[in-house]
């Protein structure tokens, strides 16, 4: 009985451990892709402000 319960314990510490790991990959691609993504924004919104600076002129 005994070593039923430290096989049990030891195959959701595995368990536990593969999910762990899957989910850690998965939150650093998202992150990763999050700061790609904000940074194609970013480039852009300045290109776009800089092109339609050029175009229109306020008047005062």
């Amino acid at each position: 009985m005994f070593w039923k319960i430290v096989g049990g314990l030891l195959l959701a510490w595995v368990a536990f451990m593969v999910i762990g790991s899957i989910v850690g990959f998965l939150a650093k691609a998202v992150f990763w892709i999050a700061v790609i993504g904000g940074g194609v924004f970013v480039g852009a919104a300045a290109y776009g402000a800089l092109k339609s600076n050029k175009r229109k002129q306020l008047r005062s």
